[in-house]
């Protein structure tokens, strides 16, 4: 390497190389600005995006399409031909948000990228791009995924919780939506058995939503991976959820519903699994609970019955971990004397907080403090009336 006056002079080989580089990165990222170009114009969709492109070869092609040829297409119309009328318009804007995509550490991958999931690969609308932050390696793991009600009962959220906590530990990632209820609990699984997790997002990956999960979706960033097949600031509109949920599925091995009410967003994630071929596994609620209406139907339905990780990895023929409800140390021996001595008091049917104070022996204080930690622990519910009963 040569220096003179300020200029760098690079040996003829290492200055090839240097440029083809460059000449590369360029021609992927005007790759990957085509690809954004078409799937962000105005009335094209993921079905027309397909339809263009398999008619015409590659995004590129159909941008230099003329309008005579894009309405010799099945589809396309005046609506489809006016959006693609502003694709410079459309292009400046997608190379904005590529200036932002180091901001946020995002990656855009192309359906023809290495590492484009390959079971989302194989549904019938695959999303053409996806944003994502994180590790991308889980995309490539086995994958299931854990979906229910956002309002999600005790019973709900606390098997939503051991359910993504034994997936984890058995190196299965979890997969779910980041909304409130049962797929917070599966991500928060998940993440306290140090294991893998997948949030897909019904908006942009730069876009919190909702915002009381704004603490989980920070270790999900952190520890995790967060996709979706919006823009950069997509806000989260109610119509994009259910086309979220096919990527649920889609990079899914199977679907869990935990809980879900007849008529819900996780029986449309449960529908296409089985459209794609996938397991569908269900848990059982109390029979009076319109809550589990949703998952008892599949049940009916032919879904698989869970109770715990060890009935899914089974089914996919990994090897089970115990699912029995960990406490803060791991194990129900772990328990200080106070807490398994309140523990042994308490029986799988609900005995009221007054005579199981009474049955304990215990001061007011110390009584409430360890009821609080058994609670935490997984290994007692609070019933409403006050009632309490074990767990397991």
């Amino acid at each position: 390497m040569l220096w003179q006056a300020g200029i760098i002079f690079l040996p003829a080989s290492h200055a090839s190389v240097l440029r083809d580089n460059l000449l590369s990165q360029r021609q992927k990222m005007d790759e990957i600005t085509q690809w954004m170009v078409l799937s962000q114009a105005q009335g094209i969709g993921v079905a027309g995006f397909w339809a263009l492109v398999e008619h015409f070869g590659s995004p590129e092609a159909v941008l230099q399409a003329a309008p005579q040829e894009i309405r010799s297409v099945r589809g396309m119309g005046d609506r489809q031909l006016q959006g693609l009328a502003c694709r410079e318009e459309i292009r400046c804007h997608c190379l904005k948000q590529q200036d932002r995509f180091a901001d946020f550490g995002v990656e855009c991958l192309l359906y023809t990228a290495p590492a484009y999931p390959e079971w989302l690969s194989q549904i019938s609308d695959p999303p053409p791009l996806l944003y994502v932050r994180g590790d991308t390696s889980l995309l490539e793991c086995s994958s299931i995924a854990v979906v229910g009600s956002r309002a999600a009962t005790s019973y709900g959220s606390r098997t939503a919780y051991h359910l993504g906590r034994g997936l984890a530990s058995a190196g299965v990632t979890v997969t779910s939506g980041l909304a409130l209820g049962i797929d917070a609990h599966a991500h928060s699984g998940a993440l306290a058995a140090e294991g893998n997790t997948i949030a897909v997002l019904g908006c942009g990956v730069d876009v919190v939503y909702p915002r009381g999960n704004r603490k989980l979706f920070e270790e999900v960033l952190q520890r995790g991976l967060i996709v979706s097949e919006y823009p950069l600031g997509t806000a989260p509109e109610g119509f994009r959820f259910p086309a979220r949920n096919r990527i649920i599925a889609g990079i899914s091995q199977g679907v869990v519903v935990v809980e879900a009410a007849r008529r819900s967003g996780s029986l449309i994630t449960a529908q296409l699994a089985v459209d794609e071929g996938r397991e569908v596994y269900g848990v059982p609620g109390q029979v009076d609970s319109y809550k589990s209406e949703g998952t008892h139907w599949l049940l009916q339905q032919g879904a698989k019955l869970v109770q715990s990780a060890d009935d899914i990895l089974e089914d996919l023929g990994l090897e089970a971990v115990s699912a029995r409800p960990a406490t803060r140390n791991g194990t129900v021996d772990g328990l200080d004397t106070d807490a398994r001595t309140l523990l042994d008091c308490i029986e799988s049917y609900p005995l009221s907080r007054d005579e199981l104070l009474l049955k304990s022996g215990m001061e007011i204080f110390t009584f409430s403090e360890n009821l609080l930690l058994l609670e935490l622990d997984g290994l007692v519910e609070l019933l409403p009336g006050g009632e309490v009963r074990r767990l397991g």
